[in-house]
């Protein structure tokens, strides 16, 4: 294994002669070992520990292999096991199998075959989790922009619909986390261009040297360090769909450039003494008030008039309360593949909370509060105490808007001091500067459950 990854191995055999041979041979081939000898202390340590795989005695002190082994797949599917007994049988293999058990064993086991079962379960899941993350950024690329059951949602997907066949520039208006750019991809993937190359750029934050080269290339010699000539992306994406999102920050001497690029659908690159012809789609995106930018002289009149003849408005999470559930069930079952767990639920309480909250990172916002919460928890449900939020950039510390209750403002700060903590309600209660009985009556009133008391 050198070279290769420290895999974790919990040994769960009650035997300790037998339990010191296996931890032995294993260590000595470069692998990490975590003990346990009954059913409880092997749920325990299959918490705290991780581990990449998981070796298990059938017969220990306070039970069998099979009741603890659905308990630890329910913590992390993933997580190969191989069943050791001294007492096989078809019925006995049949039933571990169906509990979740990847190989089976009879004792006394010979140490160079376990090694070889236990490296193929380890390659196995490995291969698994590489498919997983495979699909995952498939599934990205394909998501649903128009989840969820609202009118403003609904009306977005019929008007999507409707400029699908057209070649007309687009511009995707809304706050920033809408999905503005999930959108595009979808434009993209059904439309008549689907087969060609769909290309996009972030307009923000970058130079107007390196917005320039970027999207129009450069021939040898047109600036120091163009050691060769370079395609931009307009000439990558030719017959295909162009996404320039936050258009708005684009450069004035750059945006006289791409309107030529929409009405004549010719450019030239930096350095070069001559057009080339393309044809491409463009959609462009923003969040800011491109009209605002244009009485400021920011934005080209012009270029304003030829992107805003389809404009399609994003609308915001908080505009759209019903979509929640639905958008925050099909994220945690990405997180889930992602992740290689289970299914993750989510509580009615947790659900009411997702829909209290103003969301003002949108659908982004809502993706990284899930993701942070199924990371730091193993449980299968998420609770109110698993979601944390952050605070909305620019306030000075304050991280719940006004239109929050002050019923719903205390909730969600306790859940989130008792996330911190860990559940324990003593350190909570310290930090919140109240006795730990008041503690426990709002614990109660709000419907929290603390992992940990």
């Amino acid at each position: 294994m050198s070279g290769g990854p420290r895999y974790r191995i919990l040994l769960v055999e009650d035997d300790p002669g037998v339990r010191f041979g296996i931890r032995s041979f294993l260590e000595a081939h470069g692998y990490d070992v975590e003990e346990a000898d009954t059913c409880q202390a092997a749920e325990a340590s299959f918490r705290s520990a991780r581990p990449d795989a998981a070796i298990l005695d059938y017969l220990l002190p306070d039970g069998n292999t099979l009741d603890v082994l659905p308990r630890l797949k329910a913590i992390d599917a993933g997580v190969p096991s191989l069943i050791l007994t001294a007492h096989a049988s078809i019925d006995l293999a049949v039933r571990a199998i169906k509990e979740g058990a990847e190989q089976f064993l009879t004792k006394p086991v010979e140490l160079p075959a376990l090694l070889v079962v236990l490296q193929r379960m380890l390659e196995s899941e490995r291969s698994r989790k590489r498919d997983l993350a495979v699909q995952s950024r498939q599934a990205r690329d394909r998501i649903d922009p128009f989840l969820g059951r609202s009118s403003l949602i609904r009306r977005l997907a019929e008007e999507a619909r409707r400029v699908l066949g057209s070649d007309s520039p687009l511009l995707l208006l809304g706050e920033t986390g809408t999905g503005k750019g999930v959108l595009a991809r979808w434009l993209h993937q059904n439309s008549p261009r689907c087969e060609e190359a769909f290309v996009d750029l972030n307009c923000a934050g970058l130079s107007r040297e390196l917005l320039d080269s970027e999207l129009f290339g450069h021939e040898k010699g047109a600036f120091t360090g163009a050691a060769g000539a370079k395609p931009g992306l307009l000439e990558v994406a030719h017959r295909g769909n162009v996404f320039l999102d936050e258009i708005g920050d684009m450069d004035p001497e750059v945006q006289a450039k791409l309107l030529k690029v929409v009405e004549e659908k010719r450019f030239r690159r930096l350095g070069d003494v001559r057009d080339r012809r393309i044809d491409i789609r463009l959609i462009a995106a923003t969040h800011q008030d491109l009209a605002a930018l244009v009485r400021q002289k920011r934005f080209r009149n012009d270029l304003f008039f030829r992107i805003s003849g389809l404009p399609l408005r994003v609308p915001a999470l908080r505009e759209r309360l019903e979509d929640i559930a639905p958008l925050a069930r099909s994220l945690l079952d990405g997180l889930a593949a992602e992740l290689g767990r289970g299914s993750i639920q989510l509580s009615e309480a947790t659900v009411e909370l997702l829909q209290r909250y103003p969301w003002p990172g949108n659908v982004r916002e809502l993706r990284n509060v899930l993701e942070r919460a199924v990371l730091l928890n193993d449980r299968s449900c998420i609770e109110p105490q698993d979601l944390r939020f952050e605070p909305a950039p620019g306030s000075a510390g304050g991280e719940w808007d006004s239109r929050l209750t002050l019923e719903e403002i205390e909730r969600l700060h306790i859940a989130r001091v008792l996330q911190e903590e860990g559940g324990r309600v003593e350190q909570a209660a310290h930090r919140l500067g109240v006795p730990r009985s008041s503690l426990y009556q709002k614990i109660k009133r709000h419907g929290l459950r603390p992992s940990r008391i």
